[in-house]
């Protein structure tokens, strides 16, 4: 059996601890604080929907982690999907990632600024310092990466912390409201019905909130010890996000009425200030603004490094995998920002919360693919145990239940930006002189 796995660039600099911030800095962006305006008009129908995705994401990161264990040397998810099914199909699954995690880091940036104008709504009351202001903090994340992975590692590991406090409280607000104030709860229950179009929708728009239970195996080169870490990782940064997620969830659906839900750009600093006054919004969106940071920090890093594995298999010009000498992509985080800066732009003409629930949308469905591939090489191998494939079979039926929930607008941005990646493979090969790649057999 020959290697699919081409020589994996940096150091082994990543230990269980930043591995597991990134899984739950990732994750927990500002998805969580902003997404309840999103999935307001689906009413009780959104707890349903989180209900779903946290048992299928649970059962995403046993899969996920079981290749990690599997294949400790290969340099991340493009090499699992070749393994399994070639080439070609590894390209196209890590095309449509890739471009997912370049929006992510564009959703991710409109999220802070919502935040931002609870402190200074001067921001909103001009057109072009919204965009602008996404721009800078997309460029410096950039600037930070480019000092070398541990240096993210560890501001990874600071604003992952700070950002918990705010979900912890939010889950203690919940709590004083129910012991002190128990027909609160009632007074703004969201009449949406129950409908299987309503559920399949909210489960879609959740999901994307749980993007990134992957975000400690992509870097899978740069990891001390994978074949233990990963596995650590991802399983406790799933636990422990999911638990977060069904607490936090709840509040603001039932103390808001939905209309207002619904057209609030900071739900989280919304239910605060409903309960405790002005001033306590405000503290919590300073916390969710440094959470949404360390966020863009974790994903800008993700964008390098698949930047880079694309490079090193070939499929991508070979001066994105030059590193400086901090060991970081510097092409590739450039030309990734500058991506990522286009896609921003052209669609700052929403609402916050409009345009957050868009590309959310977009997201999801640029990780669907990549998700089902890893789901399916998992399932039908002869190296997991039949426990990992009952737990690969869930994970294909929960992404394909959500697939069914992406709106036609959000899907053709999808599938155009998909079908964008097949001239590029085809250039590539033809300068890589037309070998044929062969799939290797055992994963």
């Amino acid at each position: 059996m020959t290697s699919v796995t081409p020589e994996a660039g940096g150091s082994r600099v990543l230990g269980l601890w930043m591995c597991t911030a990134f899984v739950v800095g990732n994750v927990i962006g500002v998805g969580i604080f902003v997404l309840p305006a999103s999935l307001a008009p689906y009413g009780l129908n959104a707890l349903s929907g989180w209900l779903i995705t946290v048992v299928g994401c649970s059962f995403l990161a046993i899969a996920l982690s079981n290749l990690a264990r599997t294949f400790p040397n290969d340099d991340g998810p493009y090499s699992y999907v070749k393994r399994a099914f070639g080439e070609a199909t590894a390209f196209i699954v890590m095309w449509c990632y890739w471009f997912s995690t370049w929006v992510t880091n564009a959703t991710i940036a409109v999220g802070i600024v919502g935040y931002l104008t609870v402190l200074v709504p001067a921001l909103s009351a001009t057109a072009w310092v919204p965009p602008v202001t996404a721009l800078s903090l997309l460029w410096f994340f950039v600037l930070i990466n480019l000092v070398g992975a541990r240096a993210v590692g560890w501001v990874q590991i600071m604003t992952t912390v700070l950002k918990l406090v705010p979900l912890v409280g939010v889950i203690c607000l919940g709590v004083w409201v129910l012991f002190t104030n128990p027909h609160a709860y009632t007074e703004h229950v969201p009449s949406a019905p129950a409908t299987f179009k309503a559920l399949s929708g909210a489960t879609t728009l959740t999901l994307f909130a749980m993007l990134g239970i992957e975000c400690a195996m992509v870097p899978a080169g740069r990891v001390r010890d994978p074949s233990r870490t990963i596995p650590r990782a991802t399983l406790i940064g799933t636990v422990v996000t999911a638990a977060i997620y069904i607490g936090v969830s709840v509040v603001p659906m039932l103390l808001i009425p939905q209309a207002a839900l619904a057209a609030s750009n900071a739900p989280l600093a919304d239910v605060f200030s409903r309960v405790l006054g002005d001033r306590s919004g405000q503290v919590l969106a300073i916390f969710v603004i440094v959470g949404g940071l360390g966020a863009l920090n974790g994903w800008t890093l993700i964008l390098g490094e698949v930047t880079q594995t694309f490079a090193r298999h070939g499929t991508f010009p070979r001066s994105l995998a030059k590193e400086n000498r901090h060991g970081a992509p510097t092409f590739a985080l450039i030309v990734t920002g500058a991506i990522t800066s286009v896609m921003l732009l052209s669609n700052y003409s929403d609402s916050i919360a409009g345009m957050f629930g868009f590309l959310n949308i977009v997201v999801t469905a640029g990780n669907l693919p990549f998700y089902l591939a890893c789901s399916l090489a998992v399932l039908l191998s002869s190296r997991q145990s039949l426990l990992v494939r009952a737990a690969a079979l869930g994970a294909f039926v929960f992404c394909a239940w959500a697939t069914i929930g992406i709106e036609p607008r959000p899907l053709a941005w999808a599938v155009c930006l998909a079908a964008a990646g097949l001239p590029v493979y085809w250039f590539s090969r033809q300068q890589a002189g037309g070998d044929r790649v062969t799939p290797l057999s055992g994963g």
